[in-house]
């Protein structure tokens, strides 16, 4: 089966070709049951609206993943754990060109706009793939850190790109294979805008 994201930040419209939808809402419905909470109990401690918790769980809504890890948070279980019922059946992600899933993290703050384009709800390792773009408004960020490993690959622009105490030089078709412990990112954003994929590995229990 096929799997899809949803590139509004908040959701879109359903779809008989909802089975993701429907799963994670069962699994959100299961959780909340088995805590005894009422819909508005945790919309309230997702910071969601009660409709909107009611949609996802009648699977009537493709929330965000920053609205599933809100509600995951408030049910104080993994965001993966809301996949669970569906990844068994599901050995695939299909994402429609420019609709990759808008999502934040430690760059956005320094204009780096990041787009996930499938996610891994099983299994001992995780790989998040991402389609970065940098534009005139992006800021210089060589201080990421975090665990696993690291795939870049440039699609568009140039890079002076560090990884610990080295900076590579790269262009359309260049590469970078690092351990992402180490400080990396980009030092110093030679020809705008730059497009790069980043694929990022690391085990599940850390």
């Amino acid at each position: 089966m096929v799997d899809r994201l949803s590139q509004d930040p908040h959701v879109t419209s359903g779809t008989s070709d909802n089975a993701l939808e429907v799963a994670i809402g069962r699994q959100v419905r299961s959780f909340r049951h088995e805590q005894n909470l009422t819909i508005t109990e945790l919309a309230r401690g997702a910071g969601v609206s009660s409709g909107m918790l009611s949609k996802i769980e009648n699977g009537q809504t493709s929330p965000s993943l920053s609205t599933l890890s809100s509600v995951a948070k408030a049910l104080n279980v993994p965001v993966t754990a809301l996949f669970r019922e569906y990844e068994e059946e599901s050995d695939a992600v299909f994402v429609k060109a420019g609709q990759g899933l808008t999502i934040e993290r430690r760059g956005t703050r320094a204009g780096h706009q990041y787009q996930l384009l499938g996610h891994s709800p099983g299994g001992a390792i995780v790989v998040e793939p991402y389609l970065i773009t940098l534009r005139e408004d992006s800021d210089v960020f060589p201080l990421f850190q975090h665990d696993g490993k690291e795939l870049i690959y440039v699609l568009e622009g140039e890079v002076a790109y560090r990884h610990a105490n080295r900076v590579y030089e790269l262009g359309p078709g260049d590469s970078l294979f690092f351990e992402a412990g180490a400080p990396h990112g980009p030092e110093e954003l030679r020809r705008l805008p730059i497009r790069f994929l980043s694929i990022i590995c690391y085990a599940r229990d850390r």
